[in-house]
This record gives structure tokens, C-alpha cells and sequence, in this order.
């Protein structure tokens, strides 16, 4: 009887280890910053690099973090830069302002050196949110009439892409096959809609309901997300488009959601307000489930995540949080699940059994 007892109570705490375990799904990086307080991630590339922006001692910078560095960027000669996306070679996309603060402009940053990919128009600003594993660069600027503009960047020329018949546009995101997605007005309206650009036509994708929304990433699939206001522009919820449809993917409780990120899987990461709308946290959406990123590292960390922004094929994240009193970068991990339960049970097993002899 008392070696039936040990055996149950071994279960348990095998069962009991292995909810902690999945409870932890993720290890999660401090990725400090350029030497003050603040650091945010924008995007991450399938080798884990991050990219983003931070404080330093007397301004704010473009950052690359690989390894556990982070690294500064620099500026194109003045005192602002940020970095929005980098591909899987490595090449990294944001805006900067010139020398004396003057202009804003795009950058490509490649091999140690930020170039400068220019404007629309002479003194109009610039800004890269996207770039593909070709090369690519999707963004927005100002155009030559005063508006702003979705552009396209490949070799070494700016094209504007148009708009749903409106004034305005901006390219937010692109994938390897060349396709965009962005917002624009269409024709008539003073809202903005999500569209995807693609053989040369922008179509609208229109909305869950309300009058506006905006896409923010494609991937090889073609599908993409964003965000959408409801029916009576009653809620503001992040979407997930494919084959078609635009569905309402929720929220963690309250009644907005962006969604910022996706990879080949079609995992959604992005941030989501909690019932109240007092608060906001990182979410991952995945298996048809909106997932409190909170809920999925270890609660003792330290750690509240208040963002998730770029997924990458290996389902690590990127994204912003608290720690400390300071908001800070990170990146998430997943854990291999089976081994470390595999592991811990082992362990446990190894107990039971020198107890069972000791009963013996």
C-alpha cells in the first residue's frame, strides 16, 4: 500500500512540475539599453537579432541587439534614429534625422553603414517600416503635392505606390514575395483603410464593421494582420485576414487590440487593453487562442510585458516591458516543452524510487 502511495504521489508532483514547466513556456532576455532607461523592440529577424530603438545619456538611437549586445546605430548626422525592421541578412530599416536636425529620412543600415534612401520629394520627410528578404524597403513619405505616400525602395529608387483613391497612404509591411500592406483613404473618405498592394493593384481589405483600419504585416501566405474599429467604431480590435476574411481575433478582457506582428505559422503577436481599459499587455494568438505573454514566463521574473511587436519563424518575440521601474526591450524564448518535462519528471521518478526502497 505505502509503494501504491508513492507511486500516486509521484504522478502528482510529475503533473504538478510539468504545469509549472508549461506555465514557463519562454525564457525571457533583458535587452538593457544604450545607457539610460528606456529601450523599446521593434522587430526580429529568424536568427534572434533584434532591432529597435533607446535612450542614451543625450539622445535617442537606432539599436541592433545579437547575442546579449546591443549595439548602437548611430544617426544620419543628427540626433534621433530608429529602427523598425531588419531581414534575415541582416539589413535594418528605420528613419533618422540629418545633420542639425534638419530632415527626416529613411535609412538602410548594411555592413556598418547607415545610407541615406531619401524622399518623395526635396524637403519632404521619410520613414522605413519594412524590408524583405530581397531587399526591399516599404515605408512612407511626402510626396511632391504635400501629401503623405506608401513607397516602395529597390534598386536605389523610391516609387511611390499610390492610394485606395484617396490622398494618403503608408506601406507597413512586405513579404518575400514582394507583397504590401499598409492603410490608405479611399476614394471619398476621411478614414483610413488596410490594403495590400500587389502586381502593381492596392486593394482594400475593408473592415470589421467601423469606418477605419490598418495592416501591419504579411507573411509568405499571405496572410496578414492589423487592426480594425468594430460596428459604431464601437472597439478597436486586432485582425487576422486570410483567404478573403477579415476575423476579429479579440482581446485579454477590454475593448482595444493592435495586432503588430506575425510569422510563417501565422502566429499574431501585438497588445491588447484588459477588461477596464486601465492597463494593456503583450499578446500571443495562436491555435485560434489570445494568450497573456505574462502568463507564460516565470511570475517570480520581474517582468510585466506590455508589448509584443515581431514574432520570427522560430517563435522567438520581441517586445517592451517593465522591469524594474524602467521600460526596457526583451526577447522571449520558447522552451523545448518536452524535454524539460521530460526532465523534470525524470528527476521526481528518481526521488520515488530511493523513497520506495527507504520504505522497503
Amino acid at each position: 500500500m505505502r509503494r501504491n502511495f508513492l507511486f500516486r504521489l509521484g504522478v502528482l508532483f510529475i503533473v504538478c512540475g510539468a504545469e509549472q514547466v508549461l506555465a514557463a513556456a519562454y525564457t525571457i532576455t533583458d535587452l538593457g539599453t544604450l545607457g539610460s532607461t528606456f529601450s523599446e523592440a521593434n522587430g526580429i529577424n529568424n536568427t534572434g537579432k533584434v532591432v529597435g530603438y533607446s535612450d542614451t545619456a543625450t539622445a535617442t538611437h537606432a539599436f541592433i541587439s545579437s547575442n546579449g549586445t546591443m549595439t548602437d546605430l548611430g544617426t544620419l548626422g543628427g540626433s534621433y534614429s530608429n529602427a523598425y525592421a531588419i531581414n534575415n541578412t541582416g539589413q535594418i530599416v528605420g528613419t533618422s534625422f540629418t545633420a542639425g536636425d534638419i530632415n527626416q529620412r529613411a535609412f538602410l543600415y548594411s555592413n556598418g553603414t547607415m545610407r541615406n534612401l531619401g524622399s518623395l520629394s526635396a524637403d519632404g520627410y521619410s520613414i522605413a517600416y519594412d524590408i524583405n528578404s530581397a531587399g526591399t524597403v516599404v515605408g512612407e513619405s511626402v510626396s511632391s503635392d504635400g501629401w503623405q505616400r506608401a513607397f516602395m525602395y529597390q534598386n536605389n529608387q523610391m516609387t511611390d505606390i499610390g492610394t485606395l483613391g484617396g490622398n494618403t497612404s503608408a506601406a507597413l509591411g512586405i513579404n518575400s514575395l514582394g507583397a504590401i500592406v499598409g492603410l490608405s483613404d479611399p476614394f471619398g473618405s476621411n478614414t483610413q483603410h488596410a490594403f495590400v498592394f500587389s502586381n502593381g493593384f492596392m486593394t482594400d481589405l475593408g473592415t470589421l464593421g467601423g469606418s477605419a483600419s490598418g495592416a501591419d504585416k504579411i507573411n509568405l501566405s499571405g496572410q496578414i494582420v492589423g487592426w480594425s474599429l468594430t460596428t459604431n467604431d464601437a472597439a478597436t480590435r486586432p485582425f487576422l485576414y486570410a483567404n478573403g476574411v477579415m476575423s476579429d481575433l479579440g482581446t485579454l478582457g477590454g475593448t482595444y487590440g493592435f495586432a503588430l506582428g506575425l510569422n510563417s505559422a501565422g502566429q499574431v503577436v501585438g497588445y491588447s487593453s484588459l477588461a477596464g481599459d486601465s492597463s494593456q499587455r503583450a499578446f500571443l494568438y495562436r491555435n485560434g487562442a489570445m494568450i497573456d505573454l505574462n502568463t507564460m514566463i516565470d511570475p517570480g521574473s520581474g517582468w510585466t510585458l506590455d508589448g509584443a511587436s515581431a514574432i520570427n519563424d522560430v517563435g522567438q518575440i520581441a517586445g517592451s516591458g517593465t522591469i524594474n521601474g524602467e521600460t526596457h526591450a526583451y526577447l522571449m524564448t520558447p522552451v523545448p516543452i518536452p524535454a524539460a518535462v521530460w526532465f523534470f519528471g525524470s528527476g521526481f521518478l528518481g526521488l520515488i524510487r530511493i523513497a520506495a526502497r527507504r520504505a522497503q
